[in-house]
């Protein structure tokens, strides 16, 4: 649709979800916030995506909340209670993410850059954890910001709201590419094409080990991973890419080229 806020398309198995709301420099109003959760469950549940890429239109990829429809409301009408399921869509999900800035990320958008597995920025964009200079706390996006950065870099931008480029984003964790503008489709290209070459159940599994606390107790610890590995070493797919690389073949998994 023409009026839609979040555009969906699927190539090749890789989902593209572009934020279009430029008039509000993508803004997360509650439309925004209902299209986006909308396109992640659709991309999530179909089969034949294997990758995400959250992209955006205009030259801001995500300003934060939609501080016009926060003024005056309660906490539970300003979409704080809704967006932490947005972020957890994010983190949470079996197939990887990718996230495609081209512009300044600011609050909120900034908690969606640190969801996503991977994290691809031109290096004009800005980034800033702006809560604190209007009086809020930038609590919600923690639960994503915070495993990605250095410890004494999320102290010191959190508390001082000051904004900080791309290459920087990239030193502290929150992003793993900054490159040229005009490099940018092509470094996120080069990113879904690695990520569809992998196995789609054990690329979830995967996801889940890497996020997952490790105990104390060593012998545990290894008795699982053992565990995990054995079970998908003699499963499908393990079984699948193993005769795929002996064969010298594609294993099923990977989609063809147009």
């Amino acid at each position: 649709m023409a009026d839609e806020l979040v555009h969906y398309e699927v190539r090749r198995g890789i989902a593209t979800i572009t934020l279009d709301s430029p008039h509000n420099r993508n803004a997360l109003s509650a439309r925004l916030r209902a299209e986006l959760t909308g396109r992640l469950g659709a991309a999530l549940g179909d089969d034949g995506v294997r990758v995400v890429v959250l992209s955006h239109t205009g030259p801001v990829f995500c300003s934060g909340m939609d501080l016009k429809e926060a003024g005056g409301a309660s906490a539970d009408q300003q979409g704080v209670n809704e967006f932490p399921a947005i972020l957890e869509q994010l983190w949470t999900s079996p197939k990887p993410v990718v996230a495609r800035i081209a512009g300044p990320a600011r609050a909120g958008g900034v908690g969606l850059v640190a969801a996503c597995d991977i994290a691809v920025a031109a290096d004009t964009a800005t980034f800033a954890f702006s809560e604190v200079r209007i009086g809020v706390v930038p609590a919600v996006i923690s639960v994503t910001v915070l495993p990605r950065l250095l410890p004494r870099a999320a102290h010191e931008l959190f508390l001082t709201g000051e904004a900080f480029d791309a290459r920087r984003a990239r030193e502290i964790g929150l992003v793993n590419a900054a490159v040229a503008a005009e490099e940018l489709d092509a470094e996120v290209a080069r990113y879904t094409d690695m990520l569809a070459l992998g196995a789609p159940n054990a690329l979830a599994a995967t996801k889940r080990m890497l996020q997952e606390p490790r105990r104390a107790n060593l012998g545990e610890v290894f008795a699982d991973m053992l565990e995990l590995s054995a079970r998908h070493f003699g499963g499908p797919e393990g079984q699948e890419g193993i005769a795929a690389f002996v064969g010298k073949r594609k294993p099923s998994w990977v989609p063809d080229a147009d």
